[in-house]
């Protein structure tokens, strides 16, 4: 149900991509809804279009695209917590949680996460919108969002969006504002940030304290990529791909039958503590290690990933993903698995190689997300451009120098007592593994002294979790109640 109320507002500056194409840069377009959530029903004010972003002259430098969820049928609305999404690449928009996962509206998909025709939305009866106002935000160069040209015609350069740094203060910035328009100061305050979002709003939590004074009540992290590991490599990031290896096995049914007659969380913690105790130190021997030593390793991984010893020893024990999702199926089909959610299945040309042709599970998202998209921002936001809506954006050559970002997180913990941590990860995930993002959570505060307030919750898909709809409802209902534990509730922010 939907109510159109189109509110246009400053539309003095634009964008310019040619002579005829503009587009708006600090506009609102509004429309009113209703969505039944949890059998309840929820009206609610869908608002989507342009925020400028300012620089310490005050002048735009870029805007934008964001859609704000804001629940009109509350009684306690001066105090409804508010929900900062993004999503990650970097360059990626934010249309994936956007209609899949928190907000009123999910794809026409089928239980499992895979595309079905026609293409479309429906609404979402799981979406957190019944506890927290929300919205999605598009950084630069990703959605609509674009750079501004000065007076002179002159874009900004690059450097002051397109690094781990520059990005974190320029949306602390703009999040500064957003609050001030919405009067959302008093409101609890989250912030979510999705693979590469993960890195973003560890950075965040800081850069909002320190900077724009905003105190937050929670971070979550979704299928976080933490590239202090990923761009690391070595026996460290090696070893914490094992536990992946056993889910995605254990999902293909390549396992032994010892292992997979058992449920997959029942076989995780045996995986875990060998990859810590002896495959990363294993690993770290190098050539140093004895051949028994290896072939011992060798035999013990093969048991928990599907793999041959033979195999595992050609690699020196070091088994790079890319082989894996190559690997673990060619002798079975010789089909590949995906990357982001190896329960997806890909074809390659030949069987031969290391690494698969594509990614086949970013390309059946894509058969539902793109259309999706642009149908639901035209047709039932009320917003129409011929501009083209990126999914994917050029973010440059993104400067990913001084990344303290985990750090961050754990002072800005240290110095607010309200604020906690929820980490989501898809135990069939291979791009940013589930133990990966165990690993980074226990790095966050390596003293323990603020460990209860983390917490971590798995489930049975991949980097997208909430495609498959048991994990979809899960998953929304992990958030209401870290949402529901994270509130102040009267209590001093002390230690």
């Amino acid at each position: 149900m939907k109510n159109h109320l189109i509110i246009l507002l400053c539309l003095s500056f634009t964008f310019c991509f040619s002579q005829n194409l503009k587009i708006p840069t600090d506009t609102t377009y509004v429309t009113n809804h209703s969505v039944t959530i949890k059998g309840k029903q929820i009206n609610y004010k869908a608002e989507t279009g342009f925020q400028p972003v300012w620089d310490t002259e005050g002048q735009m430098i870029a805007s934008l695209y964001y859609t704000y969820y804001k629940r009109t049928n509350d009684a306690k609305d001066k105090n409804r917590p508010i929900v900062y999404s993004f999503n990650g690449g970097p360059g990626s928009a934010s249309l994936w949680m956007h209609i899949a996962y928190t907000g009123p509206k999910v794809l026409n998909i089928d239980d499992e996460g895979y595309p079905t025709q026609p293409y479309g939305v429906k609404d979402n009866p799981n979406s957190i919108l019944d506890v927290a106002d929300i919205v999605f935000i598009n950084p630069v160069n990703t959605g609509y969002s674009r750079k501004v040209a000065d007076k002179e015609g002159k874009m900004p350069d690059d450097k002051l969006f397109f690094g781990v740094n520059a990005d974190i203060e320029y949306l602390a910035s703009w999040m500064n504002t957003f609050t001030t328009r919405h009067n959302k100061w008093q409101s609890p305050k989250y912030i979510i940030g999705e693979s590469y979002g993960g890195t973003r709003v560890m950075g965040l939590s800081l850069e909002l304290q320190n900077k724009q004074w905003m105190y937050l009540n929670g971070v979550i992290l979704v299928s976080p990529a933490d590239y202090k590991v990923l761009r690391v490599g070595g026996p460290l990031a090696s070893s914490l791909n094992l536990p992946y290896y056993t889910a995605a096995a254990w999902y293909h049914k390549m396992l032994s039958p010892a292992l997979q007659n058992k449920d997959l969380l029942d076989i995780l913690p045996e995986v875990e503590h060998f990859a810590i105790n002896d495959l990363m130190p294993a690993l770290a021997k190098g050539s140093s290690i004895s051949d028994d030593e290896k072939q011992a390793i060798a035999k013990q991984m093969g048991y928990y990933s599907g793999l041959s010893e033979n195999v595992i020893t050609q690699q020196n024990l070091d088994v790079p993903n890319r082989f894996f999702w190559k690997e673990l199926l060619r002798d079975k089909t010789g089909e590949t698995i995906g990357r982001l959610d190896s329960r997806y299945i890909g074809i390659d040309k030949v069987e031969t190689g290391t690494s698969p042709d594509y990614s086949a599970e970013l390309t059946s998202w894509l058969h539902s997300f793109t259309p999706a998209i642009n149908y639901y921002i035209q047709n039932e936001l009320g917003f129409k451009t011929d501009v083209k809506y990126n999914v994917f954006g050029n973010t440059g050559r993104w400067d990913n120098s001084n990344d303290n970002t985990r750090d961050d997180l754990r002072q800005a913990m240290a110095q607010n007592p309200y604020l906690k941590v929820l980490t989501q990860s898809g135990y069939y995930d291979g791009a940013t593994t589930y133990f990966s993002a165990k690993y980074s959570q226990w790095q966050v505060d390596p003293s323990g002294k603020m460990k209860d307030r983390f917490s971590f919750k798995g489930y049975r898909s991949g980097h997208m979790m909430y495609l498959r709809n048991e994990d979809l409802i899960k998953a929304n209902d992990d958030l209401r109640e870290f949402i529901e534990n994270s509130l102040a509730k009267g209590k001093s922010a002390k230690y």
